[in-house]
């Protein structure tokens, strides 16, 4: 592109504010007028709250963090969190004092991840004593009570096309570019070689791998009263490090959840991911939301320029994701498990006192004004 990434940014804030007009005009010439006087609006009772049958805000968190985090979340008005689970194996003895731990300060786990070898996504020597370990960790998640077990299956993570683009106010976006050279190296990430540890894999390999472990877990999962969430490829190239990606697609994502046909064989859906791809995430949601298939959500923004290879990661408010749409749409399935408005973007306090909290909680107000208000208008224009 001839733009730099200043003018890019501009742009992009532009047609983000075109789409967002358009989608408000969309949907109010969808509303009769005849309907608003004929129908009158009830009186919703305020506070708007989470129930059994609606999207919850979750936040992050460590099962190591400190009680003023968790104190902190709980303040904010997050009642749900989420986190990496220990390595293998999970037993109910080291489970459970986490659980208990969070508990404790009003704090429900809905979602923890289980992380695992290469043998499994490699199909090498260990992989069926690695799926055991995750056979068992289902089980230990239904006793204890965790509805939801998170898991990547990626070959390769290109998180070398990643680099810093100026955002609004001196703020800092994400961008990726699967094309850039990095001016160190003095190479692009698309021309990055296999690693020792991760070496390429083929398409037909990794859905051989994945279908086998899917086969093998999925029934344990629902026996157990717990469901699975993949999480796609983020970012999602063709190649990464020599090997190809088989959840870099909507395409792959449908292929993937039909393997198995079950709740439990779900995705975590990310409206972010699903624009970087080219697809319309509302349209993405809509599909998978139908089907019960998104058992984690994350919700965050991006002004996408060209599918799967370029593309910046922008404050959840800037993007061109119909946030507001997204939020409609989980609502009206009665999707019921958890929100994570993820993504901080590096701002001056949080760099003044370290971290990235600040910028977690404005994405969770954010996303909570968003819930509320989609969980009136669904409260109160029921017939």
């Amino acid at each position: 592109m001839k733009d730099n990434r200043r003018d890019f940014i501009k742009k992009g804030a532009s047609l983000a504010t075109a789409l967002s007009l358009g989608a408000v005009g969309a949907s109010a010439s969808a509303v009769k007028p005849e309907t608003t006087k004929t129908l009158p609006a009830k009186k919703v009772a305020w506070p708007v709250v989470e129930g059994p049958d609606t999207p919850k805000m979750t936040m992050n968190i460590s099962p190591t963090d400190v009680s003023s985090k968790l104190k902190a979340i709980k303040q904010f008005g997050c009642d749900y969190v989420h986190m990496s689970g220990p390595r293998l194996p999970w037993t109910v003895e080291n489970i459970q004092p986490i659980v208990d731990k969070f508990k404790a300060a009003e704090l429900t786990i809905i979602n923890m991840m289980v992380g695992f070898s290469g043998s499994i996504i490699h199909g090498t020597e260990g992989r069926d004593a690695e799926i055991k370990l995750v056979q068992d960790a289902l089980v230990v998640a239904g006793k204890v009570g965790i509805p939801v077990v998170e898991y990547n299956f990626y070959a390769h993570r290109l998180t070398e096309g990643y680099y810093s683009v100026p955002g609004r106010g001196g703020s800092s976006y994400l961008g990726f570019d699967y094309n850039r050279v990095n001016p160190t190296t003095g190479i692009a990430p698309k021309d990055l070689p296999p690693t020792e540890k991760e070496p390429a894999m083929t398409r037909d390999q990794l859905w051989a791998n994945i279908t086998y472990f899917l086969k093998a877990v999925i029934p344990v999962a629902e026996k157990a009263g717990v469901v699975m969430a993949l999480h796609p490829n983020d970012p999602p190239p063709p190649i990464s490090r020599g090997s190809e990606q088989i959840m870099g697609s909507f395409a792959d994502w449908k292929k993937m959840l039909a393997i198995v046909d079950s709740p439990s064989n779900g995705m975590t859906f990310d409206c972010g991911v699903s624009t970087e791809l080219g697809e319309d995430a509302v349209e993405v949601l809509k599909y998978m939301a139908a089907r019960k298939r998104i058992n984690h959500v994350h919700y965050r923004n991006v002004l996408l320029d060209t599918p799967r290879m370029k593309y910046v990661e922008v404050f959840i408010d800037n993007g061109q994701v119909n946030m507001f749409a997204i939020m409609q749409e989980l609502v009206k399935h009665n999707y019921k498990y958890g929100i994570f408005a993820e993504h901080p973007r590096g701002n001056a306090i949080d760099k003044e006192r370290g971290g990235d909290f600040i910028s977690y909680l404005y994405n969770q107000a954010y996303a909570r004004a968003m819930l509320q208000a989609c969980l009136t208008l669904e409260q109160g224009y029921k017939g």
